[in-house]
């Protein structure tokens, strides 16, 4: 067999009697792969240190020229999804995945390039573009294929996938750390090193995943379609050239890019949100949260970012995708609303429980959206117009942080506002936008007739 046939579709497609629970395995392989990137900032102090070791000098790279890395990446992510979902579709899972590997493990040695020759251009297109491609290829190459494995469950079968990519960081960040300081030698903090050695890691575990993904027969059911009634279903299939011409995909990009936006920027900015708030002039020595606190609070919310992804798309499969998104913007709302009152009342516990749901639904939004694109536009193409609409994720990626960081800026800088209390604002802000994502998902209607009957619709 040669290496073609080996990625091809027909290939990989099972036979009846395959048993579909070994396709979820190879869905996580991948995301829990890709999903290091949210673990991405154990390597920004270091990466600072390169040269200094110690102590930064005035030739290390500062914190901002750093950070534009995780920025690329998940500009990339999005962008990468949308140009090349079509491609997707037509060449399957397999060579997907496979380029995804390629991409996102070759950005890791073309980063390590980078520290050897202190050349941050090198590390902005290997972990940033070059990876974000991989990110891009690798969110989305199993999302189609479980869809059409699992048409009763389609929610709880993408949370299962999904979900690897919110538990990603669990993985990476200790891993990143424990190598980095495997490596450390006096003339070496152990990046280089530790990026070599985390791209092969994943590389060979990404191929697993790879080699064991099928694709269902043609015209493949399911034994038990219990749950596919609870779902209205799209009348037939869309091709991604007709959906994007519907009002319901552009209220789908509005819903995703406002839940993102009000999550991401709590998730980049969580550790030194809680110490500020909670800081030693509002709460006391004794009883402000410290680095290493703060640190266990971002390794909690990145646990309840999993959860949520499992828990709330397979609620959508019971309650249905609408009613799902009814529920993040409005609790979420809520919650937003609520959280500077736990910092005026110095209220720890409520806090950390306020965020930990806020996350669940932050996380539950990504892994819900493919079923409810399924739901509207059918199975067909549903890979292509889910990485078409991950462009409301690069969106998000770049208005979240600077709600975030800016709106505290000002507020602290301009307006003096001590630093416990410079977060008001933006959860009000977040709160607000959420109101509007609320209205956006009560629009959201069955597709019109004429949108299937377009001639374009039976493009493949």
């Amino acid at each position: 067999m040669t290496s073609a046939n080996f990625l091809s579709k027909e290939t990989i497609t099972a036979s009846t009697d395959y048993n579909r629970w070994l396709v979820p395995p190879a869905a996580l392989c991948i995301h829990l792969c890709i999903g290091q990137i949210y673990a991405y900032s154990v390597f920004n102090n270091p990466l600072t240190h390169l040269l200094g070791r110690t102590e930064p000098t005035p030739q290390d790279w500062n914190l901002k020229t750093v950070g534009w890395i995780f920025s690329i990446a998940l500009f990339c992510l999005g962008t990468s999804s949308a140009i090349f979902g079509k491609w997707v579709e037509r060449v399957g899972p397999r060579l997907t995945m496979f380029v995804s590997a390629l991409c996102f493990c070759g950005g890791f040695f073309i980063a390590a390039l980078g520290v050897y020759f202190h050349e941050i251009w090198l590390l902005y297109l290997g972990n940033g573009v070059l990876g974000g491609i991989g990110l891009g290829l690798g969110y989305i190459s199993p999302v189609s294929t479980l869809i059409k494995w699992f048409p009763d469950r389609p929610g709880m079968a993408t949370g299962m996938a999904i979900m690897g990519f919110g538990g990603g960081a669990m993985i990476g960040s200790p891993l990143a750390v424990w190598l980095m300081h495997y490596f450390q030698t006096p003339d070496s903090v152990g990046v280089k090193e530790t990026m070599m050695v985390m791209g092969l890691l994943y590389f060979i575990l990404m191929l697993f995943g790879a080699w064991i993904v099928r694709i269902p027969p043609t015209g493949w059911q399911p034994s038990n379609t219990n749950l596919i009634h609870k779902t209205k279903l799209a009348p037939q299939n869309l091709t991604v050239d007709q959906a994007i011409r519907t009002p319901q995909f552009y209220l789908l990009f509005g819903v995703l890019m406002l839940n993102v936006t009000a999550g991401i920027g709590v998730l980049g900015q969580a550790s030194v949100m809680i110490q500020e708030m909670f800081s030693p002039a509002s709460m006391g020595d004794q009883h402000a949260v410290t680095e290493a606190a703060a640190a266990g609070f971002v390794g909690l919310l990145s646990l309840f970012n999993m959860m949520g992804r499992f828990f709330w798309s397979s609620l959508s499969d019971w309650i249905g995708r609408k009613w799902t998104y009814a529920l993040f913007f409005s609790l979420g709302a809520v919650l937003y609303f609520l959280v500077p009152l736990s910092g005026q009342h110095h209220n720890l516990v409520l806090f950390v429980g306020l965020f930990c749901v806020i996350l669940t639904m932050y996380g539950g939004g990504f892994a819900t959206i493919p079923a409810y694109l399924k739901d509207l536009f059918g199975d067909k193409q549903v890979g292509a117009i889910h990485g078409r609409l991950l462009l409301a994720w690069s969106m998000a990626a770049l208005l979240g942080p600077v709600l975030v960081n800016y709106i505290r800026s000002y507020q602290i800088e301009v307006l003096h506002v001590p630093k416990e209390n410079a977060y008001s604002t933006t959860m009000y802000i977040m709160s607000g936008l959420l109101v509007i994502g609320f209205t956006l998902n009560l629009l959201i209607r069955p597709v019109h007739k004429r949108f299937f009957t377009n001639p374009l619709n039976e493009q493949s």
